[in-house]
């Protein structure tokens, strides 16, 4: 069986292994086991991980398009309020399971366990 890259297999929310089952049983639920290889998928803890990379690159993302929509159209705060709110929860929310997945995928591959050395 050839290797997946984990940004792919993360990327598509597969198993690390065979790149084929699902990775999630919910939205961010990992599964017990792959459907399609039967990989256990018990070792799969990303903790806050994927939350944290995902503020570094939405934050500042944010950031810089009200920066910029503000210097060019100088909108009332009410403006900013309904387009970056919602954008930020948008997009947060969207790459929170690909991140996840990736998190998972690289755990897979390094064979990063709890108490494993």
């Amino acid at each position: 069986m050839t290797q997946i890259s984990p940004f792919k297999a993360g990327l598509l929310c597969r198993c690390p292994r065979c790149g084929q089952g699902k990775l999630f049983k919910g939205y961010l639920k990992v599964a017990p086991v792959c459907s399609a290889c039967g990989l256990d998928l018990a070792f799969a803890d990303s903790g806050d991980g994927p939350a944290i990379f995902v503020i570094f690159l939405v934050a500042p993302l944010i950031v810089a398009l009200a920066l910029v929509v503000g210097a060019m159209f100088n909108p009332p705060p009410y403006v900013h309020l309904i387009l970056w709110i919602p954008a930020t929860l948008i997009l947060s929310l969207a790459l929170l399971p690909p991140f996840k997945a990736t998190m998972v995928a690289l755990q897979y591959r390094h064979d990063a366990h709890e108490g494993h050395q």
